[in-house]
């Protein structure tokens, strides 16, 4: 069979990146043909726009897409580097990822974590931890209010007591992002770690929260977190803190196995799992929903390395092996994720945060030839 994918390298070092992953894909024999769409930064600063609207038409038409890096930086600086027509014009910078994650509803962010044997970076070996992370509501739904309408300000007085506090404040003097989650939200990003787990075998889902405090939003989430674990009773279920889950990863990694979490919190907690297997070089991350997968590195566009060919692409390889899964080439998949591991246990081909000289490259052709 052959797939349309949409090749939306980005920024910087996402150039790069895909660039090695293309070498992967093309030993492994993946028949595919490579749509090259427009997206990044440079899009931003000539046309307002860092995801164009020809982009989003282009993800509506492909099986698939594998995305490189962008740069994002905040609203006001972002501004600046608008080209001097759109200046002033009101174009607000928002994160092409992000964008994506809403417009095709990519609920899942599936972000696994594992210690390939070998690797110099693991901070514990055996660690095999599978992130769950919503991925389009909680405070990245982008409802945000700076200045405050004064509308908006009186009814949270009339409202909430807590917010007493701030009604004498001027619309200017302070900030609101809306934290916003959904019962359907929820209950899908949790039954799809549920699912995920009962599939691969896993023994336990811990479900990461702060329901101590958020409560509304967060006492929610768990609430049904645990209605869901009712159809799974073969598989244990337990929560914990976000404050205290970023501790207990530290200290005892070897406990967890799928953690499922709101966006925030899963943002957090899938950076310090990849850290515990070598870092954002081996972070491998797939935006899901039911029509599209957008799969990437988790890392940044990296501009001070850009055009070096220095950066590990063992992150983005192992996202084009989520790919593979989610399009039903298992056995391709298998074999790029058993080449890359034989090439990190025999540690002859390392780049420089592995403690080795390798470009991008050069480890990507190490791989390649495994396959």
């Amino acid at each position: 069979m052959s797939y349309r994918i949409a090749w939306l390298p980005g920024d910087g070092v996402g150039i790069e990146v895909l660039e090695a992953a293309r070498l992967v894909l093309d030993a492994v024999g993946f028949d595919a043909e490579y749509i090259d769409g427009d997206i990044g930064w440079s899009y931003w600063c000539s046309e307002g726009d860092a995801l164009p609207i020809r982009t989003i038409e282009l993800l509506h038409e492909v099986d698939a897409a594998m995305f490189g890096a962008i740069t994002s930086k905040p609203v006001k600086e972002a501004e600046k580097e608008l080209s001097d027509d759109l200046k002033g014009t009101g174009l607000v910078y928002r994160s092409p990822i992000v964008r994506m994650r809403q417009l095709f509803d990519l609920f899942i962010c599936l972000r696994p974590c594992k210690a390939y044997p070998g690797n110099p970076l693991n901070l514990r070996n055996g660690v095999d931890i599978v992130v769950f992370r919503e991925n389009t509501e909680d405070l990245y739904a982008g409802v945000e209010f700076s200045p405050v309408p004064e509308m908006l300000s009186e009814q949270l007085a009339t409202l909430s007591k807590p917010f007493a506090a701030f009604k004498n404040l001027k619309g200017d003097e302070y900030a609101i992002s809306c934290k916003i989650n959904t019962r359907g939200g929820s209950e899908r990003i949790i039954r799809a770690a549920f699912e995920f787990a009962q599939r691969h075998g896993r023994k336990k889902v811990t479900v990461v929260h702060k329901a101590n405090v958020v409560r509304a939003t967060d006492g929610m989430f768990l609430e049904i977190a645990r209605e869901v674990h009712k159809s799974f009773p073969k598989i244990e279920m337990d929560d914990a803190n976000i404050d205290a889950m970023t501790m207990w990863l530290l200290k005892n990694p070897l406990n967890y196995d799928v953690l499922v979490a709101p966006n925030l919190y899963g943002d957090v907690i899938s950076d310090l799992s990849a850290q515990l297997v070598g870092g954002l070089g081996f972070g491998c991350s797939g935006n899901i929903g039911s029509k599209l997968g957008v799969f990437e590195p988790s890392h940044g566009s990296a501009p001070k390395y850009a055009g070096l060919y220095k950066v590990n692409p063992i992150a983005t390889i192992l996202s084009t092996k989520l790919m593979l899964e989610w399009l039903g080439e298992t056995e391709k998949a298998a074999q790029i994720e058993a080449a890359t591991a034989q090439v990190i246990q025999e540690g002859r081909v390392r780049t420089y945060d592995m403690g080795g000289n390798a470009k991008t490259l050069e480890m990507a052709n190490a791989i390649a030839g495994k396959i």
